[in-house]
């Protein structure tokens, strides 16, 4: 199929829940649209080796600090970015440009606004990130992962669009998600924590799973860890003989959720949506120290709907053991909540999402 002859920019940067969706969105609009990607060099490891899609980098800062010496040298970064991006947008010339929140994609998606390139932002979290907020007043429309989402001024009600949670394809076109039987067996409980959590879900959680042994709860354990943590956390579950399997950051997560009928994770919007659509039950462990709380937010909006368990940080020691080994005693709970999950899809976003570009680009001309 030809191309349509139309340029568009996505503008991302930064940690995996903002890389991840700019990259699937890409590779779904490259069959179509000439596309390139702007990131950070925070963005570029989870970027390479992505076939034809073009990177271009241009880092930014912020100037969320408490120092004052950080947000003068975070201002700086910003006002640096943004003379680099009104020089690149004026060279690279894109017809639409889509900010995928977080801070490196606020210069770019504001020089695209003064060179009245139109521009449309995405935000996945439950409460509206700081640099989509700021980029309110410019921008044509808003997706959404949720009409639940929160800190968004009613006069721009006209700009939402809600679409749903953008994930990697291959989570959509899964035929068969893991069915979990009620029977008394071992269940495979899958890890999931990032760098920012390497010191909880690397030493703390660990130490619940051998409570959990302790109390005859027999686990499988897939576990996502720092390199440098492999050997320590291997020592600790051969000790008690528990059967693990630890990696470091992968971009094939769906080999590891088709193993897992349980997981523990993080409350970054995509991996919830990824566990939900996937009809995975999960616990989920709010990052404390996230913008605006909005990981509790994320945690509690799909708590609500009966998706998960939400635990936080300071209670893991007191609660978490209690937690699987009740999931572990009656295991018909994790079958009722991934038959619940059923109730939920983000499996047409795609086309929602290209009508709304295609309607953009056309009021353009």
């Amino acid at each position: 199929m030809k191309k349509i002859n139309k340029n568009i920019l996505i503008a991302t940067g930064g940690t995996g829940g903002h890389i991840f969706p700019s990259l699937s969105l890409a590779k779904f609009l490259t069959k179509d649209y000439n596309l390139q990607i702007v990131s950070d060099n925070r963005g570029l490891k989870f970027l390479q080796n992505n076939g034809n899609i073009k990177i271009k980098i241009i880092n930014s800062g912020t100037i969320y600090k408490k120092n004052f010496l950080h947000i003068i040298f975070g201002a700086s970064k910003i006002i640096t970015a943004f003379i680099y991006s009104v020089c690149f947008l004026i060279y690279s010339r894109p017809n639409l440009i889509i900010g995928m929140g977080g801070y490196s994609s606020f210069p770019i998606c504001i020089a695209g606004s003064l060179l009245r390139i139109p521009i449309i932002i995405y935000e996945n979290n439950l409460i509206i990130g700081r640099a989509n907020k700021f980029l309110l007043p410019v921008v044509r429309k808003i997706m959404l992962s949720s009409k639940n989402t929160v800190g968004i001024h009613p006069k721009y009600k006209k700009k939402l669009f809600v679409c749903g949670y953008i994930l990697n394809e291959n989570i959509y076109n899964l035929d068969n998600p893991k069915k979990i039987s009620h029977s008394h067996k071992e269940i495979s409980l899958l890890i999931m924590g990032g760098s920012q959590s390497a010191k909880i879900f690397g030493e703390t959680l660990p130490l619940e799973i051998v409570k959990c042994f302790e109390r005859g709860v027999r686990l499988n354990i897939y576990q996502q860890c720092l390199e440098n943590q492999i050997d320590e956390i291997k020592k600790i579950y051969t000790k008690f003989n528990i059967q693990c399997e630890l990696f470091t950051f992968s971009k094939d997560m769906i080999k590891y959720y088709q193993k897992s009928d349980l997981a523990i994770t993080r409350s970054g919007a995509s991996s919830l949506a990824e566990l939900t659509n996937l009809r995975i039950p999960f616990i989920a462990i709010p990052l404390p120290s996230s913008a605006d709380n909005h990981q509790f937010m994320n945690a509690n909006y799909f708590r609500e709907k009966g998706y998960c368990y939400l635990l936080e940080e300071k209670f893991i020691s007191d609660n978490l053991h209690k937690i699987l080994v009740d999931l572990s005693r009656n295991q018909k709970k994790l079958k009722d909540i991934s038959e619940k999950m059923s109730q939920h899809s983000d499996k047409n976003i795609f086309s929602k999402i290209e009508n709304l570009i295609k309607e953009t680009l056309n009021e353009q001309n």
